[in-house]
């Protein structure tokens, strides 16, 4: 079997190709449709905070359940099982921070972005561009991660061959995004979300419904069947610590990526950008309630999903595959429909791809180009209304064409790194800042800064330091061995170190602005002036 460049047998990759471009044609047709409103900064950054709660709980859905939880977790959950599932569990309970620390306060104090919320009671110039640097950072980690994971899916499901094909299919997907972004804003951004998050769920729920009538809907037979399969060894499945039980080290690390996890969401940009679309916080909070909903039911399915594949398709078939664990899910959708369920399967991975692109696209052009230019360069006196638009468009192609090469450059590697790198530097340099931001009257400016570098800092150089780059098989690097700290993820040392790095800065400083805090409370907790201060 040649590794990538082989596609699955039994695919069609016509098939698949006409899928993902009918995708493709009906959200272009939707994104043109939506851009004939987008005229301001509002518009453009925040869909005129014209949806729904409901409609925005959908599309951060969309925008949170990228092809790493379609495809990585089903394919852990076949191979490791209950360790398997913990994934969705860590992804899931970190809504729970968003919904209860985060959404409605956001949504109250901020504008666009969050450097509006943290630079509301400090010094603007210094807090924005720190906030954008981290912004940034995450999302461009995070877009590597989705990039390279698009050239594996290609190899996987389309057959395409070479490193010239799969680097074509990434510009390909490049290209795509950066029109979706610089036609339709965040308005056609979070419809092209709505739409793949409702393919991605009525995806899984027909292949879940699928594979428990072929048990007689019953999950114990579903389990054992699983266990069967996987042969000698099989009842691990059932049991903690296939993965993570084998030392007290896998377990520390498992604590970390955890923590990451949890910690990490409430402090992903893209995600907490998606809370200004909607016109008031009670919305912020509904459509968070139903991003839980609607995440916590398709971690549900992935559940039956990867117990579905190790029963079906057999552990040894999903290692031995083209891409791996990744493949789990397309081989179950062979198994119960053949190549039109598969190809259905394949243009919704590729749909989560443009979608979970697009959104982190969108997101760091609007932090640069208002947090930025804005108020870092133009000192808040943008010339004409249009002016910040021009330049966040631009920025968007410019971050599109750094993911675009970052990703032909990356697809051969880890991409697991990247993505806990991301959800480590979220957790370490943006949420204990934020929550410092909200809830303590004594934080400063200098607290913010030696919270956010601090933080970045300390993830950037773990990871780099760690397993995941060098030392073992599995490493992005794995000639070399240059590692010295002992986890894979750097959560566990990195979030306790900036909530120091915080509490230090600020205590150094002698700066205290208790009137703004004042302010900044009443604001957040009532959402008194918030209309005021977000309109354009």
């Amino acid at each position: 079997m040649n590794t990538l460049a082989q596609s699955i047998e039994g695919t069609n990759p016509a098939l698949n190709i006409s899928i993902f471009a009918a995708f493709v044609a009906i959200t272009l047709l939707v994104v043109f449709r939506a851009s004939r409103n987008t005229k301001t900064a509002s518009d453009y950054y925040a869909a005129g905070r014209a949806f729904s709660g409901p409609q925005n709980g959908i599309a951060i859905s969309g925008d949170y359940l990228s092809a790493a939880s379609f495809l990585g977790i089903a394919g852990a959950i076949a191979l490791y099982g209950y360790d398997g599932f913990l994934y969705s569990i860590g992804f899931l309970v970190a809504w729970l921070v968003a919904l209860l620390l985060v959404a409605e306060l956001l949504r109250n104090t901020g504008k666009f972005t969050m450097g509006d919320v943290l630079a509301f009671r400090m010094r603007q110039r210094p807090v924005r561009a720190a906030a954008a640097t981290s912004t940034l950072a995450v999302s461009f980690f995070y877009l590597l991660a989705q990039m390279a994971g698009a050239g594996v899916l290609v190899s996987l499901l389309l057959g395409i061959t070479g490193e010239v094909g799969q680097g074509i299919v990434i510009a390909i997907v490049g290209i795509i995004m950066i029109v979706y972004v610089l036609v339709g804003g965040m308005k056609g951004t979070t419809w092209v979300q709505i739409i793949k998050a409702g393919l991605l769920i009525a995806g899984a729920a027909a292949m879940t419904i699928w594979v428990f009538a072929t048990y007689g809907f019953n999950l114990s037979g579903l389990m054992q069947a699983a266990v069967d399969r996987a042969g000698e060894g099989g009842e691990k499945l059932l049991n903690p610590g296939a993965k993570y039980g084998e030392s007290a080290m896998s377990k520390l690390d498992f604590l970390s990526l955890g923590l990451a996890l949890v910690f990490g969401t409430a402090g992903l940009p893209h995600v907490l950008m998606r809370f200004y679309t909607v016109p008031t916080a009670k919305d912020a909070r509904r459509s968070v309630v139903w991003a839980i909903v609607l995440i916590g039911l398709f971690y549900l399915f992935t559940l039956i999903l990867g117990y579905g594949a190790g029963a079906m398709v057999g552990p040894e078939a999903i290692r031995n595959a083209p891409g791996g664990v990744n493949s789990a899910a397309p081989l179950l959708a062979q198994a119960l429909g053949g190549p039109v369920l598969m190809g259905f399967i394949a243009a919704v991975a590729f749909a989560t791809i443009l979608a979970v692109v697009a959104g982190l696209t969108i997101t760091a052009s609007a932090s640069f180009a208002h947090d930025i230019y804005a108020n870092v360069i133009k000192k808040g006196q943008v010339d004409s209304k249009n002016a910040e638009v021009r330049v966040a468009r631009i920025t968007a192609v410019v971050i599109g064409a750094f993911a675009i090469v970052g990703g032909i450059l990356a697809k051969n590697q880890n991409v697991a790194f990247l993505v806990a790198l991301a959800f480590a530097v979220a957790a370490s340099a943006n949420l204990p800042t934020l929550l410092y931001s909200l809830f303590w009257k004594r934080f400063n400016t200098s607290g913010a800064l030696w919270s956010i570098y601090g933080g970045l800092a300390t993830a950037i150089v773990l990871i780099i330091f760690s397993p995941a780059v060098s030392g073992s098989e599995s490493s992005m690097i794995s000639s070399v061995d240059f590692h010295w700290f002992p986890l894979q993820n750097p959560g566990l040392v990195s979030i306790p170190l900036s909530f120091f790095f915080g509490w230090l800065g600020t205590v150094l400083s002698s700066e205290h602005n208790a009137a703004k805090y004042a302010e900044m409370e009443v604001r957040s907790l009532t959402g008194a002036g918030a209309e005021k201060a977000t309109t354009h």
